[in-house]
């Protein structure tokens, strides 16, 4: 396999991997610039390709907002006057002021002309309150007088009416090209209205002109020409400004670059993304041309992308190794820098990924009041920075666990592995739904003979005392009345004597017999150990030998639990020697790998528990003490039924400093024992739960989502009590007529504090294919519970 030395990097090659436990052997690496399948499914820009989908923007958002593409929604706007009283309001206004100016016209209007005769002079009018124009200067200020009431009237109306909001909901709102067409349309109807004179604007501006100029400008042909295009130019130039003529004809003929970012553009010669700019920046065009290439032509995809960049950001850190990097960019193109196993994608996609983002998305926010504004309708996604804290996930059997959440998520992880970014390891039951088997580069089928790899029982290491913790840990680690350092005492009094003489741990059978107190098993070791001059360890199994029996010895539950992998359809796992083939989780310190445990769950449902309790020790044991933590390591238990115990818990409490997390599904709480709901609860940083929860569990998740300020409005109806007799037969009507008594209303506005969600609610108003997903993250951020749609 060859890796250009990527992977070297953290001080191992591909051949760390335990055979035949590791990755199949890679294929011939492509020849520079083969041409490469695409699968079936592409990035998520869709059939636009890599390049479409490396520009799409990736603003930062809070925790858990699938970035790929995102747009903020628009502020929250009040609530304003619903559509039907506003177009009534709009229709009682026009008809209004249409009556209003027929009345003035006709004179119906009394001491309509006495402002005017204040500030002109007495000879223009008649005598007396009504009487009319004089002279013909007394006619000219009455039309311009006129015409600037009519503008108050239309000003008012449409204040009263309420039109700027008509026009801002129902036409503006709809955007180009309708605005312009409506405003157009409506400049129209006004220039017609303005040349019938059915709107007094052409004699009140040829007054006012010759009243300035002097009447002799009307002699002239082309001046009035002038005056009058002018005048048709001022009708139109309000109708412009609203419906944005200018711009809509500026976009159109290519003119201006209108943008709905508010980010400054790029400069012309700065590279884009598809260019590769970190590679130019640092002088290694070559290899930034290549890689364009091999992009633009459709010979990359999305996991190939995200490789040699994180190749590129490990090599920066060791300069001699670019330059061999280059040369295989050079050689292989997008084919470079190749995960251990060869692999370039995962089989099949059932989830959306983006991997320059590392996210994967599991749903969208619901249109729910729970949810804040801002957050309703955006996307939700998990990657490792939200991962690192650990995810607990509860609902029923068929709540949609396995499908919506532990299957994305193991698709996301195993991708970024491909991309060398990543470890993970699935564990879940024999036919489940993590995934294909070539998807993974080691899959473990306990109890199952056609496996290729072993499960080795002390996780890797020669420690005889640590190997007997964790082993104890997965043994009795779930049984509450029995000490596990105890029993980690009682096992390492037995594992280091064995080991001394074997040089190895003891298999299944071996181990049993010890600690069933077997007088020829521990009588052939005593005899080794002598004389091998094993004093020490001598010492450890007399030590046993003299407390086996004993009040407490907790010998016969290791034992008894033990011969539950002491079975015929074990006898093939579990072996140790030189005959052995285990796969270790130590593998996971230092390799992309991605690996799948399964376990026999319907016939040997005791031992499968057993099994993924000693999978979450090892596994948390071997996060912690990882030297080389660039490596993000996840592990998901599809099914953590009996599985969590205190030192687990205080395990995954860890991980969040390691770059490590967990992914781990119950049915219910209850599954874990009940003083460790209140820590488990607690260790974990993001928990998810499913439609179908019980009220006890609901009121366990309310109680660590806890409360917040909202603001209540009550509405209280007092009955009105009429003193005039003419108010009583008004309400006693109207109590007829509607059959209600006359009320009034009192509202009281008042901030309490609630739970975000009650126990009442998350048991029983959780649609189906909900969740309720809150998030943190490893630096401590937090988002707010959130009802997730799942799937969309």
């Amino acid at each position: 396999m060859d890796t250009e030395g990527t992977y070297d990097a953290r001080g191992t090659g591909a051949d760390r991997v335990p055979r035949p436990a590791g990755p199949p052997p890679a294929a011939p690496p492509p020849p520079p610039y083969a041409p490469y399948a695409p699968h079936p499914r592409r990035p998520q820009a869709g059939d636009d390709g890599v390049e479409a989908w490396l520009r799409t923007p990736r603003p930062v958002r809070e925790p858990g907002v699938w970035r790929f593409g995102h747009t903020p929604r628009p502020p929250e706007t009040p609530e304003g006057v619903s559509d039907r009283s506003l177009l009534v309001g709009v229709l009682i206004s026009v008809l209004s002021g249409l009556l209003l100016w027929s009345l003035w016209r006709n004179g119906y209007i009394p001491y309509r002309l006495v402002p005017l005769k204040l500030f002109t002079p007495g000879d223009w009018w008649y005598a007396g309150t009504f009487g009319g124009p004089r002279t013909i200067e007394g006619a000219d200020a009455l039309t311009v007088y006129e015409a600037a009431l009519f503008g108050l009237l239309v000003y008012g109306c449409g204040r009263l009416g309420n039109w700027p909001e008509l026009f801002r909901r129902h036409v503006a709102g709809r955007g180009q090209p309708f605005l312009a067409l409506a405003t157009a349309a409506a400049g129209g109807l006004a220039e017609l209205l303005v040349w019938k004179d059915g709107v007094p604007v052409v004699r009140p501006v040829l007054i006012l002109v010759a009243s300035v100029a002097g009447g002799e400008i009307y002699q002239s042909q082309a001046v009035v020409n002038v005056i009058y295009t002018l005048i048709a130019l001022g009708v139109l130039w309000p109708f412009a400004l609203l419906g944005r003529w200018r711009r809509l004809l500026a976009d159109r003929s290519g003119k201006s670059a209108a943008t709905a970012s508010s980010a400054p553009a790029a400069p012309p010669e700065a590279p884009t993304p598809e260019q590769w700019p970190e590679l130019r920046a640092a002088g290694r065009t070559d290899a930034a041309d290549a890689l364009t290439a091999e992009v633009r032509t459709g010979r990359m995809n999305d996991v190939d992308v995200a490789r040699l960049r994180h190749a590129w950001t490990v090599g920066r850190a060791h300069p001699e190794r670019l330059d061999a990097l280059d040369k295989a960019v050079l050689r292989a193109g997008g084919a470079a820098a190749l995960h251990p196993s060869g692999a370039r994608d995962l089989p099949v996609r059932t989830a959306r990924h983006d991997l320059l983002t590392g996210q994967v998305r599991l749903g969208s926010c619901a249109e729910d009041p729970h949810n804040p504004y801002a957050r309703r309708g955006s996307g939700i996604a998990l990657e490792p920075a939200l991962l690192g804290t650990s995810l607990l996930a509860v609902g029923p059997p068929g709540a949609g666990k396995s499908a919506r959440l532990v299957r994305p998520v193991v698709e996301s992880l195993a991708l970024q592995a491909l991309a060398g970014r990543a470890a993970v390891l699935a564990v879940g039951g024999a036919g489940g739904e993590l995934g294909p088997d070539e998807a993974f580069d080691v899959v473990v089928r306990i109890g199952d003979p056609a496996s290729a790899h072993d499960f080795d029982l002390y996780g890797g290491t020669t420690d005889p005392d640590e190997a007997a913790s964790v082993l104890a840990e997965g043994l009795v680690g779930d049984v509450t009345h029995l000490d596990s350092r105890r029993a980690a005492t009682v096992l390492a009094q037995l594992l280091g004597p064995y080991a001394a003489v074997h040089g190895h741990f003891p298999g299944v059978p071996a181990l049993r017999e010890l600690l069933d107190g077997d007088l020829a098993a521990v009588d052939a070791l005593r005899e080794a150990l002598a004389a091998g001059g094993h004093q020490a360890m001598l010492r450890e199994l007399e030590a046993r030998t003299r407390q086996r029996g004993g009040a407490g010895d907790p010998g016969p539950v290791l034992a008894d639990r033990i011969a539950l992998l002491d079975r015929p359809a074990f006898a093939t796992f579990f072996t140790t020697g030189e005959q052995a083939r285990p796969f270790s989780l130590r593998s996971l310190e230092h390799l992309p790998l991605r690996v799948r445990i399964d376990l026999p769950e319907r016939a040997h449902a005791e031992a499968s528990r057993l099994l993924a309790r000693l999978v979450l020790a090892q596994f948390t044991a071997i996060a912690a003490a990882r030297a080389d933590r660039s490596l993000f390591v996840c592990l998901v238990l599809d099914d953590a039924t009996h599985t969590v115990t205190a030192e687990t818990v205080r395990g995954v409490r860890r991980l969040r400093s390691v770059n490590a997390g967990a992914v781990l599904t119950l049915r219910t709480v209850d599954d874990v024992p009940e003083g460790l709901h209140t820590a488990l609860l607690g260790a974990v940083g993001c928990c998810m739960a499913f439609s179908g929860v019980t009220t006890w569990d609901g009121k366990r998740f309310a109680e660590v989502w806890g409360k917040e300020w909202v603001e209540t409005r009550e509405v209280a109806q007092h009955a009105v009590f009429a003193d005039q007799p003419f108010t009583r037969a008004l309400h006693g009507l109207r109590k007829l007529v509607t059959g209600k008594a006359v009320t009034r209303d009192a509202v009281t506005v008042r901030r309490v504090e609630r739970e975000r969600w009650s126990a009442s609610e998350l048991a029983y108003q959780l649609p189906a294919g909900h969740a309720v997903l809150s998030l943190t993250t490893v630096d401590g951020e937090h988002a707010p519970p959130l009802l997730v749609e799942l799937g969309r």
